[in-house]
């Protein structure tokens, strides 16, 4: 059997179609599917229950850590798999995702492959992407797909979840390059922010939450392997081998710099924020 938490915030409207996504197909008792609703002020917690085959844990706080940590507690196997409530995965590609965990070759983790959605986006947003869906910092990575798969020896490589924004890059921080493994064959589809204003409260968040992971890293002695940021990557292994890129990279360019200024000015915190404009 394999586990898979879901950490649910305020996802009535989309936990339903995720969950029923993921488990049509599925054999039966194949995936030990638990919910943890966290924080919630609307029906999330009634929603996934009314999915058969579904167990829910409730948490007070409004906390991804908290509810990945509630999630870990409930979930009773392994392989597991910690899904992003918005990101549709197949009862396949979970599959997928769990068999590649199975220790062969030294791979203990592994996460699918990022599809950017950014139909019907303004021309920044989608400028943005243009960029950023081709940084090399993204290949074989575990973060930006919104399902993570751990084998138990890669579990074991951590007690909790860090009382961080960044989870996913603590995670990918945690393995070598040779642990852990892309699916391309598996597709997670990100949906991308459907205004310029929501993708600048994105990266805002994401580079205040990146910046404390980092922090916390240093702290602890660098024992955790955190990608290191390469600013000029955009320009150097994006933009300049693909001259019609120039002017994404410019739009690119100038909103990450805002984001930088905004975050410096926006201290991250483990509380749930994220782009509603997607929902």
């Amino acid at each position: 059997m394999v586990s898979i938490v879901v950490a649910a915030h305020n996802e009535a409207t989309v936990i339903e179609r995720t969950l029923r996504h993921l488990l049509d197909g599925a054999e039966p008792d194949e995936f030990d599917v638990v919910v943890a609703a966290n924080g919630c002020t609307d029906d999330t917690a009634g929603v996934a229950r009314s999915v058969p085959g579904v167990r829910v844990v409730e948490v007070a706080k409004a906390s991804k850590p908290a509810a990945l940590n509630a999630g870990d507690a409930a979930a009773t196997s392994f392989p597991r798999i910690y899904l992003d409530a918005d990101i549709p995965l197949s009862a396949a590609g979970a599959r997928a995702l769990a068999a590649a965990v199975s220790g062969r070759g030294g791979v203990i983790a592994a996460s699918p492959r990022r599809v950017l959605d950014t139909s019907g986006r303004p021309l920044l947003v989608r400028a943005y992407y243009a960029v950023n869906g081709r940084l090399p910092a993204f290949r074989d990575a575990l973060f930006g797909r919104g399902a993570i798969a751990l084998s138990k020896d890669a579990r074991a490589r951590f007690d909790q979840f860090p009382d961080l924004v960044a989870d996913d890059l603590f995670l990918d921080a945690l393995f070598a390059v040779g642990e852990k493994r892309e699916l391309p064959e598996v597709p997670s589809v990100v949906a991308t922010p459907n205004r310029t204003a929501d993708l600048l409260r994105r990266l805002g968040r994401l580079r205040g939450g990146n910046t404390a992971l980092r922090e916390a890293a240093a702290a602890a002695g660098a024992t955790l392997a955190v990608r290191p940021s390469r600013k000029a990557s955009w320009l150097v292994d994006v933009v300049l081998p693909r001259p019609w890129l120039w002017p994404a990279g410019a739009c690119y360019a100038a909103l990450t710099l805002i984001a930088e200024r905004r975050a410096r000015r926006t201290p991250a915190n483990a509380t749930w924020a994220r782009d509603e404009s997607t929902r």
